[in-house]
C-alpha cells in the first residue's frame, strides 16, 4: 500500500461495493477484503483494494449536489417562489440519482455580497464537499461577476448547472438589473428595512414596468 493511498471508511466501502456491514466484516475475516486497523481500532480499506475487487482502474463516485435557491424579497418567499425553486431543483437532482448534500436558501438581492447562503456554498466548495451546484437560473447565484464565481468553482472541480434554458429579453434583464442596483444603493443609504427603500422600489418597479411592455 502506498504511503499516500486513500483510505475508505466501512460505510463508504459498503456503499461502493454494494454489500452490508455484516458482509464487510465477514470478507475481512475470510481474507477476501484486506483492511487495516487504525491506532484507535477503526477499520480502513485502501483504495487499491476496492479497485481490485471492482476490477476497475477508477472507483465510481456518486455526484454530490448542492441546491441553491434565492429570491430577492420576503414577499416573493411568502408567495412560495423560494419553495417552488427548491422543489424543481430536487426533482431534477433525484431524476439523475445525484446525492443532495445540502439545500441552501437565500433571501436578498443578487448584488448583495455577504449573503449567508452564498458564503456557506463557497465554504462547501472550498472543502471539496460538492461536485455540482444546481440553480434554476444562473443569476440566482449573483447578478454580476458570475464569470469570476464560475472560474472559482471550476478551480475546485465544481460545475454550475441551471435547470432551465429560458432566457429573458435584454429589456427584461436591464429592468431587473436597474431595480437591483437602485434598491441595493438605497439600502446602503437608508437601511434595507427602511420604508423609504420600499417606497422607492415600488416607484421604480411601477415606472420601469412600462418599459417592459414596449
Amino acid at each position: 500500500m502506498s504511503k499516500f493511498e486513500k483510505l475508505y471508511k466501512p460505510d463508504e466501502v459498503c456503499k461502493i461495493l454494494g454489500i452490508s456491514y455484516v458482509t464487510f466484516r465477514r470478507w475481512i475475516r475470510e481474507g477476501k477484503l484486506k483492511a487495516i486497523k487504525t491506532p484507535s481500532g477503526r477499520w480502513r480499506v485502501p483504495e487499491g483494494e476496492i479497485k481490485r475487487l471492482l476490477g476497475v482502474e477508477e472507483i465510481p463516485r456518486e455526484t454530490r449536489c448542492v441546491i441553491y435557491a434565492r429570491v430577492s424579497s420576503h414577499k416573493q418567499k411568502q408567495q412560495g417562489d423560494l419553495e417552488r425553486q427548491v422543489e424543481a431543483l430536487k426533482k431534477y437532482a433525484l431524476e439523475r440519482n445525484w446525492r443532495i448534500v445540502d439545500v441552501i436558501k437565500d433571501v436578498g438581492s443578487g448584488l448583495k455580497e455577504d449573503r449567508r447562503g452564498l458564503r456557506h456554498l463557497i465554504e462547501l466548495v472550498k472543502k471539496h464537499r460538492v461536485d455540482v451546484v444546481l440553480v434554476t437560473f444562473r443569476d440566482r447565484l449573483t447578478r454580476f461577476g458570475l464569470k469570476y464565481l464560475e472560474w472559482f468553482f471550476e478551480h475546485f472541480g465544481v460545475s454550475i448547472i441551471s435547470i432551465t434554458d429560458e432566457k429573458k429579453s435584454p429589456i427584461e434583464e436591464l429592468v431587473e438589473d436597474l431595480i437591483e442596483i437602485i434598491v441595493s444603493f438605497a439600502g446602503r443609504i437608508y437601511g434595507m428595512r427602511s420604508h423609504k427603500v420600499k417606497r422607492l422600489k415600488d416607484v421604480v418597479e411601477r415606472e420601469l414596468s412600462d418599459v417592459k411592455k414596449r
